[in-house]
């Protein structure tokens, strides 16, 4: 859906005429039309905003590999986890190490059992780090657990070849 703006422009001050239409043709002069949506701002781009303007960047250190901390926090990836299990479980298991910042436990739809992983957030890289180390392998429910890092840099290649 597309708007139309009229911006008016009046330099001198005009009457109606009943008998001519010259107010009417001095109004149409005056009148720059305008659509769509960021024509206020001015500049070259006709005012739309570009993302060098609004946003910043997040600096990211890519020399080593290894874990990669996620824009708010240290995320880990939790797999094995029972079906039956709750998130209230889970948030006892890993909360003896840190305080979680924020979990995603998705259930099935149709069972709405869990659907075997889980997400959890820490604050701090020590946190995250001493729940992996204590927690993978561990058993939750009868069934062993793994936990490791959600994002990994990996390590660069080197030769740029093509692997045959």
């Amino acid at each position: 859906m597309s708007a139309d703006v009229l911006d008016v422009q009046v330099d001198e001050e005009f009457t109606v005429d009943e008998e001519s239409d010259q107010g009417i043709q001095k109004l149409k002069e005056n009148v720059k039309k305008k659509k769509g949506r960021g024509f206020g701002g001015g500049g070259d781009e006709g005012g739309i905003r570009t993302a060098d303007d609004d946003f910043e960047a997040m600096k990211v250190d890519t020399s080593e590999s290894g874990p990669q901390r996620s824009v708010e926090g240290w995320i880990l990836f939790v797999t094995g986890v029972h079906e039956e299990a709750s998130e209230e479980d889970i948030n006892d298991k890993f909360g003896e190490y840190g305080e979680i910042k924020n979990m995603h436990v998705n259930l099935d739809r149709r069972t709405g059992f869990l659907k075997g992983y889980a997400l959890v957030e820490y604050e701090t890289f020590k946190e995250a780090q001493k729940a992996i180390d204590a927690l993978n392998g561990s058993d939750m429910l009868g069934q062993s657990i793994n936990v490791d890092w959600a994002f990994v840099r990996g390590k660069k290649r080197g030769g740029g070849g093509r692997r045959r």
